[in-house]
This record gives structure tokens, sequence and C-alpha cells, in this order.
């Protein structure tokens, strides 16, 4: 492979030089200031900014965690979880993850891979999803092996020049800190591979996605590769895959004749089993069960058809699995 060539790049926000502001009972900010003993246990990247950070702080905040209330906020310390969180630019939270300046991080997949930072995906966060494909104009460029001896463009040099790699394909990697679907009308190219969600923008460009896609990518929470995980992320890992589950599934209660539960139960067999509870009568029994949150309705219809009767949805707001 040759080397990427860059134009521009930068680096901000480095957690040592951001203003930090912690938050008491009262709600009331306190400054601190450089030089003071660190009393926070666990320090968590965040996005800053882009599409991950909104729903990463979301996340965050349903998992019980005090953030930021503006986005002027660069770290907010949350004293009753022993946590620091610092806002940070999304492709550099998995450099001062896997630098060890931080301890965990949220971030996109896409932008771990092509950091080549030594941190791994603790967990896949189901936000954030996106496609990274190949493209160029109509016809010249069917599949990946056309792309040697040409020039790619892209914010992402290192994951490209891997995949390139990969599949034994030598080609020049022009990086590039945005708009990339211009490089091709721009002559700096003649493919390009970027994020791919409609196809809208690069049609707008004339130009199309050809071949297999490089990466699906998501928001996923990483940690230091050499270090296994230590209790602190791990109870950061359960809060978020609580949050997920809470999501994903809510909590569908209903009484059924005690003759048609072996039939209710194989409709909402739950996680590990569904809960069944007698009733008065003791022609039925109540039963209760985690579905899928998507399934809802057809569910209840399944139900109802077989003679379920007083059939009850509830959200999780949080669990542990």
């Amino acid at each position: 492979m040759r080397p990427a060539r860059s134009v521009g790049s930068s680096y901000e926000n480095q957690p040592d030089q951001a203003q930090r502001h912690e938050t008491d009972g009262n709600d009331t900010e306190r400054d601190h200031t450089e030089g003071m003993e660190r009393t926070t246990v666990l320090r968590i990247a965040v996005p800053n900014k882009g599409a991950l950070s909104e729903p990463a702080i979301a996340m965050l905040r349903e998992a019980g965690y005090r953030v930021r209330r503006d986005g002027r906020e660069l770290v907010v310390v949350d004293g009753e979880n022993d946590v620091e969180f610092f806002y940070l630019r999304p492709r550099d939270i998995a450099v001062y993850v896997g630098s060890g300046t931080v301890d965990c991080g949220i971030t996109g997949r896409d932008l771990l891979l092509d950091s080549g930072s030594p941190a791994v995906e603790v967990l896949a966060l189901d936000f954030g999803a996106s496609t990274f494909r190949y493209a160029a104009r109509p016809g010249e460029v069917a599949e990946v092996a056309n792309i040697a001896g040409r020039r790619v463009a892209t914010s992402y040099a290192g994951l490209v020049s891997a995949h390139l790699a990969g599949l034994g394909v030598e080609a020049e990697v022009v990086r590039l800190d945005g708009a990339v679907e211009t490089a091709i009308t721009l002559g700096v190219a003649d493919v390009i591979a970027d994020v791919v969600e409609t196809g809208a923008t690069l049609r707008s460009q004339g130009l199309e996605a050809f071949g297999e896609p490089i990466l699906r990518s998501e928001a996923v929470l990483i940690r230091r590769a050499d270090n296994g995980e230590p209790p602190e992320v791990s109870v950061l890992h359960r809060r978020l895959l609580g949050v997920i589950t809470a999501r994903t599934y809510v909590l569908m209660d209903y009484d059924v004749p005690a003759t048609l539960i072996d039939a209710a139960c194989a409709v909402t067999p739950g996680l590990e089993s569904p809960t069944v509870s007698p009733l008065r009568d003791p022609r039925w029994v109540a039963v209760r069960a985690m579905v899928p949150r998507k399934l809802t309705n057809r569910i209840m219809d399944e139900l109802y058809t077989l003679g379920a009767r007083g059939i009850l949805v509830t959200d999780i707001h949080a669990c542990r699995l």
C-alpha cells in the first residue's frame, strides 16, 4: 500500500486542558483548577458534537449518570457515581482511550478501527448505525479489485488502507477532513470511501456505491486493549446494557385460562421463562414476561386470539440481566 497523504487534520479538547465543572446535590457548579488531586475513579470520554453526541448523552443519563447541561461544558464530574466525563472530538476518543488518558469512551466503530489505537470494543450501543462503502462515477469502477492504481479519497485513511491491504489491492489513499463526495468532481481522487445512508448525497454528485460494504458501524463503548475490564468499567458496561435492554423490551402482563398456559407461554417465552401466578379463580392464571418492543402489538393480538384477557404493557426504565 502507498502511504496515505493528508489534506489537513487537527486535535483539540485534550482532557488535561479542559475546563472542569462539578455539580453537588443542589445542582450548583464548582470550578476545578489544574493541579488538584483527582477524586473520581473512572474517566469516560463522550463525543462533544456530531451525530453520536446527543444519543450518547441521553443513554448515559438513562443509565443514572450526571451529564452536561449545555455544550460549553467540556468536563463534568459526577461525584455520586465516582465518574468524570470528558467531552472530546469523536475522532480523538479512541486515541485517548488507547493511550490510557481516559479509562473508556463512546465513539463509532469506524473511528475506533480507523485510529489504529490499542483500544477494543466492549459493547455495541444500538445507535449511530452507518454503512461505509466505496463509490465512483457509474460504469467506471465495478468492483473493489478495479481500485488498483487509482486514488481513493476518504476521511478514514487508516480504515481504508487496512481494508485494501487485506484484499491485496494497491491504491493511493488521500486523506480528507470532510466533503469527500466532491473529491472526484474536483479531480482529487478517482474513487471515494465514505459513510453511505440513503445514497442521496452520492447521487447529487453523480456517484454510485459499488462492492460490498467496507464496514457496518455504530456507536460502541471502548476500553484500552491490554488491561482487561476493570470493575469500574464493568459497572458502566452493565448500566449501558441495562439501558439497551430496557429500550428493546417491554413487560407484558395478562390473564389466560389455565388450560391454555402452555400455548400462551409459547407466544411469550420471556428471557429465561415467564412468571406464572395463580389467581383466585383457579381456572385462570396470570402471566408476566418480557417481550420485544417492536413485536408488542402483534403479540397482544396473538394472545387475545388465543383467549388471554387483561393484557397490559409496561415500559422498562432500567434493568440488570
